[in-house]
């Protein structure tokens, strides 16, 4: 899998991640991105049969305070300062036009 990664590979990459990088950037890149998958093959090849998956490398402990229902404020309270209200609601502007697509 290791090789190296083509100035091509790296300029395609750039379009798609919507990138116009330089000839100077894209030849640094090349470089860069096939070290790293070189790394990447060189840790493939150490024998990992009796380590033990982890989500984390130290002992994880959750240090959040219980979750207990508290009393909250009245709609009226929490809304005192919004700037527009729709009734019980914050009244925000639109942030996604209907007809974008998204």
């Amino acid at each position: 899998m290791a090789g190296k990664i083509s100035e091509s590979e790296v300029r395609h990459i750039g379009h798609l991640s919507r990138l116009d990088p330089s000839d100077e950037e894209v030849g640094r890149f090349s470089e860069q991105l096939s070290a790293i998958l070189e790394y990447i093959e060189q840790l493939n090849e150490v024998d990992t049969t009796d380590v033990q998956p982890t989500a984390h490398a130290l002992p994880v402990h959750n240090v959040l305070r219980e979750d207990e229902p508290r009393p909250s404020l009245a709609p009226d309270q929490a809304l005192a300062n919004a700037p527009q209200r729709d009734g019980d609601f914050f009244a925000v502007p639109k942030v996604l036009d209907q007809d974008s697509g998204a």
